[in-house]
C-alpha cells in the first residue's frame, strides 16, 4: 500500500443522495476498502432535502405512498450478505433488512414497501457506508442546495452551496440530482393564470404527490377536484385525498374492500388520454434473483439489425417499428403462449394486442357516464382476476412482465441515438412508451381494488377516454369532459396534474442546472440522423457512455464531472430505476461501479506509479 499520510485528501462530491447517489457511494466505499492506496479521501454527500434518502424517498412522508416493486427484488448493496456485518459490497435486500432491522415491520419478499420505509432503508445503507469506511476515508453529509460549479485551473471544481461551508474544492463531482421541478409549459401557465384570476380555484403542477399541496387549506371537504393523468401518481393523489382525510378501506371475508368515507373527502373527477387507470401488476411469483433470458430481442439480434441497416443504407440507426418491435412482440407472444400451455385451462386466448389493452375505448362512444363506468369497472375487475393469476402462471401478466424484464436490451437499441430520429420520436416515444408505461409499471393489485371501491362509493369518477381539461370563464372553474362519453362534463374548483415532470434542461428550475447550462458546463443531447435530417433537441443532459462523463457546450467531455440517473433521460432510456436486484449484476449496479472506478482511478494510477522501495504492505 502506498503511504500518503499527511497528503491532501482526494476529494469527491456526490450531489443528490437518492438511490443513484447512494449506489455510487456504496461502490466507492467497497472499492476503497479493497484499494491499494492510503492517500486520504474525503467524500461529500450533498442533498437539499434529506442526506441518505433524497427528496422522493424522504422519511417524513405519509405511509400510503408506496413502491411498485416487491421488496424481495430490491437491494442497494452490490453483493449479498455474508457472515460479516452489513457493509458496502455485502448487505441485505429491502425484504431481508425489514425482517432483521429493529423496529421495522417485516415486508415479506412479495410485499410492497412504503416510500418512507424505503427511505429508511436507504438511510441504513448510508449508515453502513459511513460505519465501514477505511481509516483514511471520511464521508461528510451536508444538507444544502448546490448553486453552481466552477472549473478550477488546477483541475476539478469549486462547488458553491447555499449553506455552510458555502464553498468546497473537489477533484471529482457526480450529478445525481433526480426528479426536476420544471417551469410551467403553455397549458400549465394558462391554468395557473386562470386560477390566479378566479378566487377559490387552484391549479397544481405535476410533482411527487408528497410535495403537492393536498391539504384542506387548498382542497376543502366537498370540493370537486379534477385529476389529470391515471398513472402511478394518480393513485398517490387518490389516497392522499381519501385515506389521508380519514377514510377507511374495510375488507370483508366475502369479497373486495369497501370504502368508508370520513366526510372530509373532496369529490374526484379524473381522466387521461386512454381513460384507463393504470392496470395492476400481477401477483409476484418470481424469485428475487429471477433473470429473464430473451429468445428474440437479444443483444446479438440488435447488433445484427444494425449491421443490416449499415449495409443497406450506410447508417446503422434502427427503425423501432421495423427492427425492434417485432422482436419485442416475439418475446411477449412466446411467454403468453407458453404460460397458457403450461397453466391455462385449455381455452383459447385472444391474440396479444398491446394497443388494444392500453386503449380499450379507442373508437367507442358511451351514451352516459354510467354506461362508461359500468364498462370500466368490468375491465378493472377482469384485470384484477388476471393479476391474481400471477406474473409467472397467468398468461397476460407473465407476458406483460417481460416488458420490464427486457428493458436493458431495449436500451441497447434506443440509447445514444440508436434509433433514427423520426423513429425515436414517433414510433418509440410517441407510440410505444405510453403503452409500455401503462402496461408494465402498474401498482399492487390492492390499489386497483381500492379505486374500484372509491368509484362504487361515488367518491371517484373516471371521466372517460381522450379527457379534456379546460378553463371555463363562464363558471370560473375548470371543466373536465370526455368527447366519447355523453353528458360527462364536470366542473372542478381544483385541477391537479398527477404526472411526474419530464426532465428538460431548458425548463428545470434548479439554480444549479440553470447556471451549468448558462456557463456551457453541460449541454443538451441532440439526436441526429443521416443526410439532411434536422437535429432534434431532447432536453436531456448529454453524457458519454459509461462512466457517463458530462459533455459541455464545446462538445468536450469533462473527465472529472459525471451525471447519472434522471437528468440523463433522453440520452439514455428509463433512468428512473431506483435499485438493483439481489444476486444479479444489474445495469443499476454496473452504472454505479463504472463511475466509482473512474472517480478513484487517479488513486490507483498513483499507487502503480510508486516504486517498490517506497514500501507496499502485502
Amino acid at each position: 500500500m502506498t503511504s500518503h499520510s499527511g497528503s491532501t485528501p482526494w476529494t469527491l462530491v456526490v450531489i443528490g443522495t437518492g438511490p443513484r447517489g447512494i449506489s455510487v457511494l456504496e461502490r466507492l466505499a467497497a472499492r476503497l476498502a479493497a484499494g491499494r492506496s492510503d492517500r486520504p479521501v474525503r467524500i461529500y454527500a450533498i442533498d437539499d432535502v434529506e442526506v441518505g434518502a433524497g427528496r422522493i424517498w424522504r422519511t417524513d412522508q405519509d405511509d400510503w405512498y408506496t413502491m411498485n416493486t416487491v421488496a424481495g427484488q430490491i437491494t442497494m448493496y452490490s453483493g449479498s450478505p455474508d457472515a460479516g456485518p452489513w457493509r458496502p459490497g455485502a448487505g441485505p435486500s429491502l425484504d431481508e433488512w425489514s425482517r432483521r432491522h429493529p423496529g421495522e415491520q417485516p415486508l415479506g419478499p412479495d410485499g410492497y414497501a412504503s416510500r418512507r420505509t424505503y427511505g429508511r432503508y436507504l438511510r441504513s445503507v448510508h449508515r453502513s457506508i459511513v460505519d465501514h469506511l477505511p481509516e483514511h476515508v471520511e464521508l461528510v453529509g451536508i444538507r444544502a442546495r448546490v448553486s453552481s460549479l466552477a472549473a478550477r485551473p488546477v483541475g476539478g471544481w469549486l462547488v458553491e452551496l447555499d449553506e455552510a461551508p458555502h464553498l468546497l474544492a473537489a477533484d471529482q463531482v457526480l450529478l445525481a440530482t433526480g426528479h426536476p421541478t420544471n417551469t410551467p409549459d403553455a397549458f400549465e401557465q394558462r391554468m395557473l393564470d386562470f386560477a390566479e384570476c378566479h378566487g377559490g380555484t387552484h391549479y397544481l403542477c405535476g410533482d411527487s404527490a408528497a410535495d403537492l399541496q393536498l391539504g384542506t387549506g387548498t382542497i376543502p371537504a366537498g370540493t370537486t377536484v379534477g385529476i389529470r393523468g391515471l398513472g402511478l401518481s394518480f393513485y398517490d393523489v387518490m389516497l392522499a385525498l381519501t385515506v389521508g382525510r380519514g377514510g377507511i378501506f374495510k375488507r370483508t371475508a366475502e369479497g373486495p374492500p369497501a370504502y368508508l368515507a370520513s366526510g372530509q373527502e373532496p369529490r374526484i373527477v379524473a381522466g387521461s388520454r386512454s381513460g384507463l387507470p393504470i392496470p395492476a401488476r400481477g401477483v409476484n411469483q418470481k424469485a428475487p434473483d429471477h433473470a429473464y433470458r430473451p429468445r428474440f430481442l437479444t443483444k446479438e439480434a440488435v447488433e445484427s439489425a444494425r449491421r443490416k441497416r449499415q449495409e443497406a443504407t450506410g447508417n446503422d440507426q434502427l427503425s423501432f417499428a421495423e427492427d425492434v418491435l417485432p422482436l419485442l412482440m416475439g418475446e411477449l407472444n412466446h411467454v403468453y403462449e407458453e404460460v397458457q400451455a403450461l397453466h391455462g385451462d385449455g381455452s383459447t386466448l385472444p391474440p396479444l394486442d398491446l394497443d388494444r389493452l392500453a386503449r380499450p375505448f379507442a373508437g367507442r362512444t358511451f351514451a352516459t357516464p354510467q354506461v362508461f363506468t359500468d364498462h370500466l369497472l368490468h375491465l378493472m375487475r377482469a384485470d384484477l382476476a388476471d393479476a391474481e393469476l400471477g406474473n409467472a402462471n397467468g398468461p397476460l401478466k407473465a407476458a406483460l412482465d417481460v416488458l420490464r424484464d427486457i428493458r436493458n436490451v431495449v436500451r441497447e437499441a434506443v440509447d445514444y441515438g440508436g434509433l433514427l430520429p423520426r423513429s425515436h420520436e414517433e414510433e418509440f416515444a410517441g407510440a410505444f412508451l405510453p403503452v409500455n408505461a401503462l402496461l408494465s409499471a402498474g401498482p399492487p393489485a390492492e390499489r386497483v381494488e381500492q379505486l374500484v371501491a372509491l368509484i362504487e362509493a361515488g367518491v371517484v369518477e373516471i371521466a372517460g377516454p381522450a379527457t379534456e381539461f379546460t378553463a371555463d370563464e363562464s363558471t370560473g372553474m375548470f371543466r373536465i369532459t370526455s368527447p366519447q362519453v355523453g353528458g360527462s362534463g364536470r366542473y372542478a374548483e381544483v385541477l391537479i396534474d398527477a404526472r411526474i415532470p419530464t426532465p428538460d434542461l431548458h425548463r428545470d428550475t434548479s439554480e444549479l442546472t440553470m447556471s451549468l447550462l448558462a456557463d456551457g458546463v453541460i449541454s443538451e443531447y441532440v439526436r441526429t440522423g443521416p443526410g439532411d435530417s434536422q437535429p432534434v433537441g431532447t432536453g436531456g443532459l448529454h453524457v458519454t457512455r459509461a462512466p457517463f462523463h458530462v459533455i459541455g457546450a464545446d462538445g468536450k467531455a469533462h473527465e472529472d464531472l459525471y451525471a447519472l440517473g434522471i437528468p440523463t433521460e433522453h440520452t439514455r432510456w428509463f433512468t428512473q430505476v431506483g435499485s438493483g436486484k439481489p444476486g444479479l449484476n444489474t445495469l443499476f449496479r454496473q452504472d454505479a461501479d463504472a463511475i466509482a472506478e473512474a472517480m478513484l482511478r487517479p488513486l490507483e494510477d498513483d499507487a502503480d506509479a510508486v516504486p517498490a522501495c517506497a514500501g507496499r504492505v502485502v
